[in-house]
């Protein structure tokens, strides 16, 4: 269960404003916060954001702040709140008790005087999302007139009461930015997989030999050469790319391929297990941009089995999903997500098609020069399901 910070600027506060504008929105050069840190700290913020600007915030050194910025851990929620409004969300990506690293980033602005904000924070996926802090309060269970001050932890019984409820807080706020409809976490429910299976009910999450058992030969190359299209896009998009380690020797052994994300867990509040064992992942230190399961059987159900057990646990995801699969499956693929039991979790939200010959087009495209790659391209040429 991730702690969730709250920083407080009063309306007005000249100081704060400019400093937010300077080491928040413009962000900070790395070489500019090098400098002033050890080599561990430099190792693993290169590692998270690479040669990318960072975006940094810090808190004065007092006996209070000390005692809540010691809970902080990286993949722990952080919002900064300017009146009656949240400014910014993000995740904790480390932290350090600097006050060299203070007066390099944030100068005084009024004659005389010397404070530092040494307790500072380095902020991973920062979203400016200006809605009202009231939103926050309904949903962790706070009055509606609830008072910050300066550096505020939730409590756990708050936060208990939020998770019983809500998979996880950055999508969801998120998505009350978009305007978009928030669920909250199932009661009891599971899928009723006798319903679904053909035959024989599957486990939980199928096991790839398993389902490669069940292919001819010329499957599971198609399936091997799907995934390696997807992780190399992926690395040209400049993403993290996931593949079960059960599956990367095939790769490795295809295409010398071996660009892969080494450890899964990286700070989600998703429990894990239920996406690990995708077919392949995009993500970065905090966040998944995508997920991507590949069918070439007749059946089509283990991939979507994967995603509703994913949005049973995690109904507020915010990253697509992709079933990519030839364009003769696709008939088979809606029949599929038209049985009751996926009706129920209403998995056509959230799951697109992708076709083999979408992947092979942006593959060809893209050759020669990433610029451009994202989600976004993958999405664009993906189709809804039209149920």
């Amino acid at each position: 269960m991730k702690n969730i910070f709250l920083i407080y600027i009063p309306p007005g506060n000249t100081e704060a404003i400019v400093h937010y504008e300077e080491t928040i929105r413009q962000k900070v050069m790395a070489e500019s916060i090098y400098r002033h840190v050890d080599a561990g700290l430099r190792s693993r913020l290169s590692r998270i954001f690479g040669p990318r600007p960072i975006a940094v915030w810090g808190s004065r050194d007092s006996s209070a702040n000390r005692a809540k910025f010691e809970r902080m851990v990286p993949g722990d929620d952080i919002l900064i709140i300017e009146g009656a409004t949240i400014k910014l969300l993000g995740k904790v990506a480390a932290v350090t008790v600097n006050p060299e690293l203070s007066k390099e980033l944030w100068k005084n602005l009024r004659p005389g005087e010397s404070d530092s904000w040494s307790l500072i924070y380095f902020i991973a996926n920062p979203q400016e999302i200006d809605i009202p802090f009231v939103e926050f309060c309904r949903l962790i269970g706070y009055a509606s007139e609830y008072q910050l001050r300066g550096l505020t932890l939730v409590s756990q019984e708050k936060l208990a009461e939020f998770y019983d409820r809500y998979d996880d807080l950055y999508s969801v706020l998120m998505l009350r930015k978009r305007q978009e409809p928030i669920y909250e976490l199932s009661k009891g429910e599971s899928l009723d997989r006798q319903a679904i299976g053909e035959g024989s009910r599957p486990p939980l999450f199928p096991r790839h030999e398993d389902i490669d058992a069940d292919m001819p030969p010329e499957a599971v190359s198609d399936h091997v050469r799907m995934q390696w299209k997807l992780a190399n896009l992926g690395v040209k998009a400049s993403s993290r790319v996931w593949v079960p380690p059960s599956d990367q020797a095939k790769i490795r052994r295809a295409y010398e391929f071996n660009e892969f994300e080494p450890d899964f867990a990286a700070g989600l509040d998703t429990q894990v297990k239920y996406v690990e064992n995708i077919d392949v992942v995009w993500k970065e230190e905090f966040r998944i941009d995508a997920a991507f399961e590949i069918e070439n059987t007749t059946s089509i159900y283990s991939g979507l089995l994967r995603f509703a057990d994913l949005t049973l646990v995690a109904p507020n995801t915010t990253y697509p999903l992709f079933i990519v699969a030839p364009q003769d499956k696709k008939a088979r693929l809606i029949e599929q997500l038209r049985r009751p039991a996926f009706r129920k979790f209403q998995l056509e939200r959230k799951v697109r098609y992708l076709s083999y010959e979408a992947v092979d087009e942006v593959d060809r495209f893209f050759e020669r020069s990433t610029k451009g790659l994202s989600v976004d391209v993958i999405t664009g040429r993906s189709e809804s399901i039209p149920l």
